[in-house]
């Protein structure tokens, strides 16, 4: 074996002819084929360096049939990398593959199967069947499950072949092997299979599942990966079976492998919608704690990775880390992304009890640097005084003490929170508004000017100096965005409407309506100018009563995610969709999106904000009619007469082939996938199938879950801890 560092050498850029003349030069006086290993060794570094080599196609073809598997090696990876760009050639080599099937070393087997799965060209694919076959039921392990990849690369170059030999069957005969690294490679396979769109459905049953992990023990990392991501395929009919199986798969929060760890937590949320026991879910989450907070010893992007997780697990789970927020403070070393994402989970682990130690923190945290991560932790505080009712009083004394800093972007980001704590908390803390009023110079962003005018505006009745400050801020009116403009004429009507009899206020209410309804070509500022104007010289008693109407109370239902979309995203726990928080189909092409199954043990709270899975509409045969083209008339008998091509049409062309039907890979069980659609999917109706446009219920098939809905009906209950915590 050659030492570390010493095939540097080769990685030069050498000449094609130079390569094909040490290649013929070493077939004549090179007994132990050294010269041989060599120049292949110099065309692989090439390869790798990027360099085209397939001009020596034929040449490196011709070492196949040196017996050192060191060079086979070699050129069976010059294949992988260039047999599909040679499909005139790859013939040549098609001998030596079927030799190599049947060597007696298994290593040249398993080689030999695994080369011809990567060139995915028909005649290369026609030998691989029965050698695929017979190498799924090899004597050795190695090439059992070197062979069961294969099967995954077969099906993805030809379904229907791999469909029609029974290799899927075949897949599933071998997660019942002897051997754990077949059985997780198996795994593997099949739901590679699965999770594509026009594949079988990949399900466990209990048999199966327990099969599964009894394999998992002896696996590799990546196989109790693949093991315990399969798991989320079976769907427990019973409490008893979901308890069981988590307390077999608990041990693994231990593991050292941070995938295996966020893996294992995944499978435990998922069977905690099908338990009954409230003791084992509450020892469940005191147990996915602890592994959590060890994440966060890792490198930077590992801990970003953990504290995206926990973002979506302490919304649905908030046992699992109510007493650790401590750990979530934020280091001097920490990158920028991982201040922030720590900061939100300090928020959301926020009580009456912790409060006023998040509150310090936060205070510490308004005196860095940089700026955006003052802004948010700014932020936070008006956050923490929404959320926390009995932080309120010392939230405000720290945003007061913040303001007298002087420093700008905390000034604005103070006003813009007390805004919202005005709204919180009616008729607390409206002393503190001279102290804002102070500070009206420093604000030059929109939001915080926009926040402020709403400020004035609203409590316009209790401001002595109302109109000359609005006066002011109406110098620049013209100038400013529309979020501005759109607040100072609110809050000018609102002044009029306090202030009826006052010269000023008349004078600016006139002045604005003049300039919103004249000068502006902003519609809805435009729209809003006209209706207020209608309002006050109509009725101004009535304006008042709509521009003052009791506002709805500000809470923090509104940054909790959605119960039913959270239980879907907890499904993908450790993969890119938990750090977008968003699900995978829908910015990843033909993804499978994943769902929580109705069973007789899913759990009522889940149950109540199910949000079923959205079935593929594969297509159907294409449509053919014969004629010119379509016809323009919009009567039912124009259409009528039009003749569509049958089965029994001589002329034209023939039909394709119709579509084939996915097949469900059960464990041991195998359905049409007809039978499981059919369950959830109400039967259409006669007129359904005679509207034109019924074929159009799926048109926005992956943005149902988007689809807007009334917050009352959907968040029913979900102010109660039980219904956050079961």
């Amino acid at each position: 074996m050659a030492q570390p560092g010493q095939d540097a050498k080769f990685f030069q850029r050498g000449k094609i002819e130079e390569f094909r003349a040490d290649l013929q030069a070493a077939e004549t006086k090179d007994k132990k084929f050294v010269k041989r290993k060599t120049v292949l060794k110099k065309i692989v570094a090439n390869i790798t360096m990027g360099n085209d080599m397939s001009p020596l196609f034929t040449d490196v073809v011709q070492c196949l049939g040196t017996p050192l598997l060191e060079i086979k090696k070699m050129v069976y990876l010059f294949l992988v990398s260039y047999g599909r760009s040679r499909p005139d050639q790859i013939h040549l080599v098609i001998p030596n593959f079927l030799q190599d099937c049947n060597d007696r070393n298994p290593l040249i087997r398993a080689l030999a199967i695994r080369t011809m799965s990567y060139i995915p060209i028909p005649v290369v694919t026609d030998a691989l069947g029965d050698n695929l076959r017979h190498c799924l039921k090899d004597r050795d392990a190695y090439v059992r499950k070197t062979a069961a990849i294969c099967v995954a690369k077969l099906y993805s170059a030809d379904p229907r072949r791999a469909e029609k030999g029974g290799f899927v069957e075949m897949l599933r005969d071998l997660m019942l092997d002897s051997n754990a690294t077949v059985v997780a490679n198996a795994v593997a396979a099949l739901s590679e299979i699965g999770d594509r769109q026009d594949g079988v459905i990949f399900k466990l049953n209990l048999t199966t599942a327990n099969k599964l992990l009894t394999a998992l023990g002896e696996s590799s990392e990546w196989g109790q990966i693949y093991i315990l991501d399969s798991l989320l395929r079976y769907v427990p009919q019973k409490h008893e079976d979901a308890e069981t199986m988590a307390e077999r798969i608990i041990v693994q929060l231990q593991h050292a492998n941070s995938a295996v760890v966020l893996t294992t937590i995944k499978v435990l949320l998922y069977l905690m919608n099908y338990m009954e026991s409230r003791r084992l879910i509450d020892y469940c989450c005191k147990k996915m704690g602890p592994p959590l907070v060890t994440l966060l010893s890792s490198g930077p992007e590992v801990q970003y990775v953990a504290l995206r997780n926990i973002l979506l697990i302490i919304q649905r789970r908030p046992a699992v880390l109510k007493n650790d927020v401590r750990v979530f403070f934020c280091k001097y070393n920490d990158p920028i992304y991982v201040k922030l994402a720590k900061l939100e989970i300090m928020y959301r682990l926020a009580r009456a009890e912790n409060a006023n130690e998040v509150l310090a923190e936060l205070q510490e945290y308004a005196s860095e640097v940089d700026i955006d991560f003052v802004r948010k932790a700014v932020r936070s505080i008006g956050r923490l005084a929404i959320k926390v009712e009995a932080a309120a009083d010392n939230c405000i004394q720290t945003l007061l003490n913040l303001i007298e800093t002087k420093v700008t972007y905390v000034v604005q980001e103070a006003v813009i929170v007390i805004k919202d704590i005005f709204r919180r908390y009616p008729g607390r803390y409206e002393g503190i508004i001279p102290t804002l009023c102070a500070n009206l110079d420093s604000l030059d962003e929109p939001e915080s000017k926009a926040a402020m005018v709403w400020i004035i505006g609203q409590f316009a009745n209790r401001i002595d100096n109302a109109e000359e400050l609005l006066d002011d801020l109406l110098y620049t009116f013209l100038e400013e965005s529309v979020e501005v403009q759109l607040a100072l004429l609110t809050a000018a009507v609102k002044l009029f409407i306090y202030k009826p009899s006052s010269e000023k206020a008349r004078e600016l209410v006139h002045k604005i309506l003049k300039w919103a309804t004249e000068e502006v070509d902003n519609p809805d500022l435009r729209d809003r100018g006209f209706m207020y104007w209608r309002m006050v010289a109509i009725n101004p008693a009535v304006a008042g009563e709509i521009v003052l109407a009791e506002k709805p109370p500000i809470t923090t239902d509104s940054d909790r995610m959605d119960r039913g979309a959270l239980d879907q995203l907890l499904l993908h726990t450790g993969t890119l969709g938990s750090i977008y928080h968003k699900n995978p189909e829908t910015f990843i092409r033909n993804a499978a999106g994943k769902a929580l199954v109705d069973s007789p043990a899913l759990n009522a709270h889940s149950r109540a904000v199910l949000i079923p899975l959205v079935p593929v509409q594969l297509p159907p045969g294409i449509i053919q009619v014969p004629g010119p083209g379509p016809i323009e008339s919009h009567t039912q008998s124009a259409v009528s007469d039009v003749p569509a091509t049958g089965p029994g049409d001589s002329g034209g062309t023939s039909a394709p082939p119709p579509v084939p039907k996915s097949k469900i890979v059960e464990g041991e069980v195998e359905e049409d996938l007809e039978s499981d659609q059919d369950e959830g999917t109400p039967e259409r109706n006669g007129s359904t199938a005679k509207d034109p446009y019924s074929n159009l219920d799926g048109a926005f098939g992956n943005y149902l879950a988007d689809e807007p809905r009334p917050m009352g009906a959907n968040n029913a209950g979900r102010h109660e801890e039980d219904d956050l915590l079961f």
